[in-house]
């Protein structure tokens, strides 16, 4: 086993070779851009420890992206709450644990193998990290936006389950947007028509650019809009511009960037990358405040394209049940979290046991109202 404090500390080509080609965000090109860009670093509250299994030949069969963190930011699953109880009792609840991709609430595997590993690897994962919890006397550890068996061999350790919600949207075979558009009830179609012909007025235009059609001054463009954004939402923007420079230089032909464009000037954007069956969206900003733009480069641009280019679905990141309207329907999420004082752990367990059905009929309640069309609705 070993814990490295800089992903750099080892090779993309052995770190890729267990995270697979799936996920973008997984990737160390991606990981290694948060850090070198000063994104993700001690002096902003993340600690890297990524954790990394090897064989007798050195050779890494097992890793997992993991991070020391000093406060709950930037993880999208919410445990403020636990922390400001365990703190008013007198306990210290940071640092703690933390494994995730951080910034970015996409579901997917967390505990990374490596395709010839043997299946008792992610088990040695799960024990790295709570040796790494007890030596360091943390608080807890936090696995966020695992994969479900991820979640099952982690509660068998002592980790407690949680789910929350997400919306994705998926391509049921559509070739064409208006496809997308007849799968809809007649209300519903109409409003998607009209807000894309109001995103348009006034001369705006919008286009996907992807690969070497994203210039500098896109770059440029799109930091103002991310730090125009954090300004209205969070206060805090946690992402250098760096960063997107970073990935797009090493990640260009995964990076899908949506751009709003008025009278020569660009005045609004979204940034995907793009996964082996999916896109995701990851951040969106604007300098002009326009009817139905917000929802045109975030949600219809991104159906465009996977329908475009055959992806099997949309994840439109964390939050919003605005997007449902759009076809994005609710799906579930799941991360495991291991508390080490019993007290804490007692009154965690007793929240997630009523939480877990909550959420759940909460989906029932919002899948009611989905966009589509019944059979033999017009």
């Amino acid at each position: 086993m070993r814990v490295l404090e800089r992903i750099g500390d080892i090779s993309a080509a052995a770190w890729d070779a267990c995270a697979g080609a799936d996920n973008p965000f997984l990737a160390h090109a991606f990981l290694a851009a948060l850090e070198d860009s000063r994104s993700v670093v001690p002096d902003t509250g993340w600690l890297p420890r990524h954790v990394v299994v090897e064989d007798a030949g050195g050779v890494a069969i097992g890793v997992a992206p993991t991070y020391l963190k000093g406060h709950s930011y930037g993880e999208y699953v919410f445990d403020h709450g636990w922390a400001h109880a365990f703190e008013q009792a007198g306990g210290r609840y940071y640092p703690k644990l933390l494994v995730a991709v951080p910034f970015t609430p996409v579901p997917g595997r967390r505990l990374l193998l490596h395709p010839e590993a043997a299946p008792e690897v992610r088990g040695q994962l799960i024990q790295t990290l709570l040796e790494i919890a007890r030596q360091a006397d943390l608080s807890s550890i936090h696995v966020n936006f695992a994969a479900p068996d991820e979640v099952a061999d982690l509660v068998r350790a002592g980790f407690l389950p949680r789910i929350g919600q997400q919306f994705h949207w998926e391509n049921q075979g559509y070739r064409t947007f208006d496809d997308f558009l007849g799968a809809l009830a007649s209300r519903k179609r109409k409003q998607v028509r009209r807000e894309r012909e109001g995103a348009l007025a006034d001369g705006v235009t919008v286009r996907a650019l992807a690969g070497a059609e994203i210039e500098p001054r896109h770059w440029d463009a799109f930091h103002r809009f991310y730090l125009a954004t954090a300004d209205k939402k969070w206060g805090n923007a946690y992402l250098e511009k760096d960063f997107f420079v970073r990935i797009g230089r090493t990640m260009g032909d995964r990076v899908v960037l949506v751009v709003a464009e008025r009278a020569g000037r660009t005045i609004a954007g979204a940034l995907n990358l793009r996964g082996a069956d999916a896109l995701y969206g990851r951040n969106w900003g604007a300098l002009e405040e326009r009817p139905f733009l917000h929802f045109e480069c975030c949600y219809y641009q991104a159906i465009d394209y996977a329908i475009a280019h055959g992806l099997a679905r949309v994840e439109a990141g964390a939050q919003g049940v605005h997007k449902i309207q759009r076809g994005y329907l609710p799906v579930a999420t799941h991360s495991a979290h291991w508390i080490a004082d019993p007290g804490l752990r007692a009154g965690v367990a007793q929240f997630l046991a009523q939480e877990r059905p909550a959420v759940r009929a909460e989906m029932t309640a919002l899948a009611q109202h989905s966009p589509y069309r019944n059979a033999g609705e017009g």
